[in-house]
């Protein structure tokens, strides 16, 4: 799905962000040419293991991507220190349909394994488990909780407001990701990042890096006139919960990473790194211009 905007005249840059709602709050501003001097975004909507792939294939210009991804993509991409996802108290869960099951030699559904989700719940695995699952498997984030439900895996590591609905179709939490990552190393949990091509060059990653924090602070300015445009892509979510959803993880992290945020990504990329989940990055990959 895609959409633009090309009121501030130029060539659009091409852009891919997830439907929702944290990400078209931060964006609704910039994508309906409200931020003064940004430039015109061409928007392609797509699930975080779609712009993950996308990342890795150098596509688009600018791309919502999970922060497991950038061991990858960091030659040919920037991360920008706004507009992403970072936060306490909003990690994954493992879910399952009874309570404390023992995911020994059992089927996990992840909604990717490149995602900041999938490499939190490796790092839980490896200090928590007494023994390794025994398959996972990717879907889409949607599907993840009916196939719990239904029996067709053990357990399903869900990410956005499945921390808010899964009760709905009579499941257990198992586990928060994200409570083991903040009790291990006191960090924030990285989640989604926004990285932008390095061939761009140095003035216009800063002026993207800009246009995204003036957009977040829009939307946080006036939160009701972001409304139309994240109902309109919230695949039928309860208002109430994309309120939630919002509140979570939008925070003072999507308007600047700050030392803490910087922190937590390179904390967990190096975790990462050390158990052998992703390649090393080097010391300045995360520099921004």
């Amino acid at each position: 799905m895609t959409g633009s905007n090309t009121d501030n005249g130029g060539t659009p840059v091409r852009i891919a962000y997830s439907p929702c709602p944290n990400d078209t709050f931060v964006f609704d501003a910039w994508a309906h040419g409200r931020v003064p001097g940004a430039p015109a975004l061409d928007v392609t909507f797509a699930d975080i293991d779609i712009t993950n792939g996308m990342a890795e294939r150098g596509e688009l210009d600018v791309l919502k991507v999970s922060y497991a991804v950038l061991p990858w993509v960091l030659e040919e991409y920037a991360l920008l220190p706004c507009g992403g996802a970072l936060g306490r108290g909003c990690g994954p869960l493992v879910l399952t349909r009874e309570p404390g099951v023992d995911l020994a030699g059992k089927t996990v559904a992840v909604p990717s394994e490149r995602s900041t989700a999938y490499l939190l719940f490796r790092l839980w695995a490896a200090d928590v488990l007494p023994a390794p699952v025994g398959k996972v498997v990717v879907l889409p984030f949607h599907e993840i909780m009916p196939a719990v439900r239904d029996g067709r895996v053990d357990a399903g590591l869900v990410i956005h407001e499945a921390r808010f609905t899964y009760q709905d179709y009579g499941l257990h939490r198992l586990a928060d990701m994200g409570e083991h990552w903040e009790s291990t190393t006191g960090l924030p949990i990285p989640l989604g990042a926004i990285i932008a091509k390095r061939s761009l060059g140095a003035d216009a990653l800063r002026a993207l890096a800009e246009s995204a924090r003036a957009s977040v602070l829009m939307a946080w300015d006036d939160p009701e006139v972001s409304r139309p445009y994240v109902r309109a892509h919230a695949q039928e979510l309860d208002p109430t919960v994309a309120d939630q959803h919002i509140g979570l993880y939008v925070n003072e992290f999507t308007a600047d990473l700050g030392d803490d945020g910087y922190a937590a990504v390179r904390g967990l990329l190096t975790r990462a790194a050390a158990e052998g989940l992703v390649p090393a990055i080097a010391p300045d990959a995360l520099r921004f211009p």
